[in-house]
């Protein structure tokens, strides 16, 4: 038997020219730095050629990043939208629809980053005055993708809170291209985190930090949060579990049984300190997303576009018990406790859709002595969606351009559960680049729009 489509996932697929009814809408990122530093648009004429192309192949729109180191780049409240003008024109006359990130993160130094492009001039200028604006790791190890929620709520960016200058970004890039709202522009991704994901920047590969696929390190050492830290033991009648964080939680490319914290048997992990220190971290995670998320939802009220918010596919180590990676990322996700529940249901308090990547991995292709398995990990995320009554999206997290790859996504875009069919409210497909066109990618790409269009049944 079928469940109702909610109103939110009925509605996004509704959204467009017409109702496809069954079948996933795919959507192509396009490059990174498709607006330059000095504020234009990256190879026009080969942008505009390429948008002819992906519309051609029945694909229903784009992703772009709207970065917050290009826009305020100068100064505080000072927008430049230059170049994301040219481009949103372009989609426009392309009749491609858009997903706007709002990229509140640094690019360079992760997974696929092709350039870099710092935060604003005046919040690095600050950073640099007061480095506990940065997250940092229990060796001192500052990281600047982005600003570390544990200011949130604190004036500490030339006298506005962060949270405050993303909602100001967000609320000069609706009256600016409020035109294109709900026409164009459907779909508004919250960036909240490193990557533009919720999440901590806890698996950093600058510099050869952290190597795949090693555990990770808590984020959680900027006076900020230790603030913070203390505060929630002193309210827990602990007040010595205030004064750090796990000290026995290994290095980043330890493995979680090489560490007292994360090993199976007696992990410290499952110890009241342990429990009562990751309830804190992840719940800090949350009522990030939280702040964020309800700026954003009464900003673009009524304005026809979805909010979306990205999730980290974090499949290694997935099959321990303690789940080591996905806990110093921030999520409280182990054998015992469902993580995801609790992300879904916030997400739902603010009719926002949860975007979860790695959609395109097979658990046998990724290496199983670091016991990964992103199928089950997908799983788990959809069936979390399901009970929280939110849509699900998904994205590719590496560039595939083989039938095994499209294959999977296939079938992930649409899961059984107990005979009930869910389906994916969108994918979108990373990334429009050089090797995507080459004939026999192009190709299979155009079979694979045309088989996700159709929707699972029709096969």
């Amino acid at each position: 038997m079928e469940t109702e489509a909610t109103p939110a996932e009925r509605e996004y697929k509704e959204g467009g020219a017409k109702a496809t009814g069954k079948g996933v809408p795919v959507y192509v990122m396009i490059p990174l730095d498709s607006v330059t530093m000095g504020n234009g648009v990256n190879t026009w004429e080969g942008m505009k050629e390429r948008m002819q192309k992906l519309k051609s192949a029945g694909v229903e729109g784009v992703m772009m990043d709207v970065w917050w180191g290009l826009v305020e780049r100068e100064a505080p409240g000072t927008y430049n939208w230059g170049g994301y003008v040219e481009l949103l024109e372009m989609a426009k006359q392309h009749v491609l629809k858009v997903q706007a990130v709002m990229s509140f993160h640094k690019c360079g130094g992760n997974v696929g980053d092709s350039c870099t492009i710092p935060l604003p001039n005046w919040v690095v200028e600050e950073i640099n005055k007061d480095p506990d604006l940065a997250y940092t790791d229990q060796w001192g190890r500052r990281n600047y993708e982005y600003v570390s929620l544990g200011s949130d709520t604190l004036p500490v960016l030339k006298g506005r809170t962060p949270v405050q200058c993303y909602a100001d970004f967000m609320r000069a890039f609706r009256d600016n291209f409020k035109h294109l709202l709900g026409d164009t522009i459907v779909e508004i991704q919250v960036g909240m985190g490193p990557s533009g994901e919720l999440r901590y920047p806890s698996y950093p590969e600058q510099n050869g930090t952290w190597k795949f696929p090693g555990i990770g390190a808590f984020q959680c050492y900027d006076k900020y949060m230790l603030s913070s830290l203390k505060a929630a033991a002193e309210a827990a009648g602990k007040p010595k579990w205030g004064s750090t964080g796990p000290t026995d939680a290994g290095h980043y490319n330890n493995w979680p049984e090489d560490t007292q914290f994360f090993r199976r048997e007696g992990g410290g992990w499952t110890s009241p300190y342990g429990e009562f220190f990751l309830n804190w971290y992840s719940q800090m995670l949350l009522d990030h997303g939280e702040r964020i998320l309800s700026s954003a939802k009464s900003i673009f009220q009524d304005m026809g576009v979805k909010i979306s918010v990205k999730v980290s596919g974090i499949h290694w180590h997935y099959g321990t018990r303690s789940h080591a990676p996905e806990l110093t990322a921030g999520y409280y996700n182990t054998r015992f406790r469902d993580g995801y529940i609790p992300i879904a249901q916030m997400l739902a308090r603010h009719g926002a859709i949860l975007n979860f990547t790695c959609i395109e991995m097979r658990d046998h292709e990724q290496p199983q002595d670091a016991r990964c398995a992103p199928e089950k990990l997908v799983r788990q995320v959809a069936l979390a969606t399901r009970k929280a009554r939110v849509p699900l999206a998904g994205e590719n997290a590496l560039p595939r351009y083989d039938e095994t790859a499209h294959e999977q996504i296939l079938r992930a875009s649409s899961l059984n559960f107990d005979g009930e069919e869910r389906e994916m409210c969108a994918f979108t497909y990373l990334r429009m680049n050089p090797d995507l066109f080459q004939a026999d990618n192009w190709r299979r790409f155009v079979a694979f729009v045309k088989k996700m269009k159709e929707g699972k049944n029709a096969h």
